[in-house]
Order: C-alpha cells, then sequence, then structure tokens
C-alpha cells in the first residue's frame, strides 16, 4: 500500500509532481540526468520503492526514460503534431508529396522496415474492403523512424487484384505513395475515416517502438474510399503515445 503525505496524497505522487514541475521549469533540461532512487530517499525521506514508483510515473507519462547502468532521464525526442485533417489533403499526395512529410517539419524520417506481401485477406479486413473469403489482400508493413527514436508501425491492406502490377505492390512507391498509385489506377480516394483509441502495448509493440515502461500506445486505423463508396485501403497504425500529439483543425 502507497504511504501517504499529511495531505493525503501518496509520497510517490508529491515527488513525481515535483520533479515534473521541476522540469517543465527547464531545472531538468532535455537529456539530464534525474536524481536516482538513492537520491530520492536521502531527500524525501522516503523508501526505495516509494523512489521508484514517482520515477516511474514520470516514465509513464513519457517525460523521462530509463537508460540501462545510466539512470533515468529526461526524454528529449520533441513530439510530433500529426495534422490528422490537412495531411490527407489530395493536394498533398496529388502533388507528389507524402502525406508523412506534414508531420516530420524537416526532422529526419525514415522507413527502416518495409516488406510488402500477398496474403489472404483477414475477415476484419475481408469484410470492410467488401472482399470474398478466399480473396488476397496486398499487405505493406512498415516501421517509421524519427530522428533514430522508432516512432509508429502501420500495416496497409489493398485489395490485391486491384493493385496488381502497379508500384503499389514494390517497397518503393513512388511521389505520392499509395494514394497517388491508387488515383493513376482510376480509385483515387475521396473520403477517409479515421478511428481513434488507446491501450497497453504488446511485448513485440513495445520492443519494434523502443518503448519505455508503462508507456501506452496510440491505435489509429485509417480507411479510405473512393467517390462511389468504395473502400479501397485499410491502414492500421500503431503509435508511441509519448511521440505524438493528435490535431485535428476543422470549421464549426
Amino acid at each position: 500500500m502507497a504511504t501517504k503525505d499529511s495531505e493525503g496524497q501518496p509520497k510517490y505522487q508529491r515527488i513525481a509532481d515535483a520533479l515534473r514541475e521541476a522540469i517543465r521549469a527547464g531545472e531538468y533540461a532535455p537529456g539530464a540526468r534525474l536524481p536516482g532512487e538513492n537520491d530520492l530517499m536521502a531527500t524525501h525521506g522516503v523508501a526505495r520503492m516509494t523512489a521508484r514508483q514517482a520515477l516511474g510515473v514520470l516514465r509513464s507519462e513519457g517525460l523521462a526514460e530509463s537508460r540501462k547502468g545510466a539512470g533515468v532521464f529526461v526524454r528529449a525526442f520533441r513530439p510530433l503534431r500529426r495534422p490528422g485533417i490537412q495531411r490527407l489533403s489530395s493536394e498533398r499526395w496529388g502533388a507528389g508529396r507524402s502525406i508523412w512529410a506534414a508531420d516530420v517539419e524537416g526532422r529526419d524520417l525514415v522507413v527502416d522496415q518495409i516488406t510488402v506481401t500477398e496474403e489472404p485477406a483477414p475477415e476484419r479486413v475481408a469484410h470492410v474492403l467488401d472482399l470474398a473469403p478466399d480473396d488476397a489482400v496486398c499487405v505493406r508493413s512498415r516501421r517509421f523512424v524519427l530522428d533514430g527514436k522508432p516512432v509508429l508501425m502501420a500495416v496497409s491492406y489493398l485489395p490485391a487484384a486491384l493493385v496488381a502490377g502497379s508500384a503499389i505492390t514494390r517497397e518503393d512507391t513512388g511521389p505520392g505513395g499509395i494514394y497517388a498509385r491508387l488515383g493513376e489506377l482510376g480509385h483515387e480516394p475521396a473520403h477517409f475515416r479515421e478511428e481513434v483509441r488507446s491501450r497497453m502495448p504488446s511485448q513485440d509493440e513495445s520492443r519494434r517502438l523502443e518503448l519505455s515502461d508503462g508507456t501506452p500506445v496510440v491505435l489509429i486505423c485509417r480507411t479510405a474510399f473512393t467517390g462511389d463508396g468504395r473502400a479501397v485501403e485499410i491502414n492500421e497504425m500503431v503509435l508511441d503515445s509519448a511521440a505524438y500529439v493528435l490535431e485535428y483543425d476543422f470549421d464549426a
């Protein structure tokens, strides 16, 4: 059971609050080492478990990260602002620009893992894409790394018969990416739907995104539709929640 101070607040939370305010005030700069468990025990007169819980709070909030054998440090990574509406404008991908470029503001974004395969459509995918149970889909799996830190994994599913022989079936889809190529095939996306939720990561997701303990992931499932309402792509994304600010800007 967590020990509490005179005001009834858990002591670890009080210590975490103090460290958080110090970070925000600039007392600990990005990349700076935070007081360790021994330091917190001596300063606040608490047990090791209490000190450990306090640092764990900052890690779970994405403010700090552990470095094996070195301690806990203020996270230096600057979060991405993801403009959920503007980034999907046809003026962007139709002009040969990547929709991902809207997020990074000139920072170094690379796709360091990519596979393109043809597989039987999973049931949930076949239902949305209106495919028969034995129909195949083109599956594009990618991992995005920003400034050396993995931030996003994305898997796109497209009807294999629809994209057969096109650049969509290759690792490099060319300027404008998948949506520009769909337009060339006569199936230009005209409408998008995104569903957003959050959960704790699987072991594999935590490993591939190099997440600090306690960091949740954001799940975004986007479906692209043509003007006549046909679903032509499903993109399932897993985001490091500490790496993103999801921004939605629209008129009333």
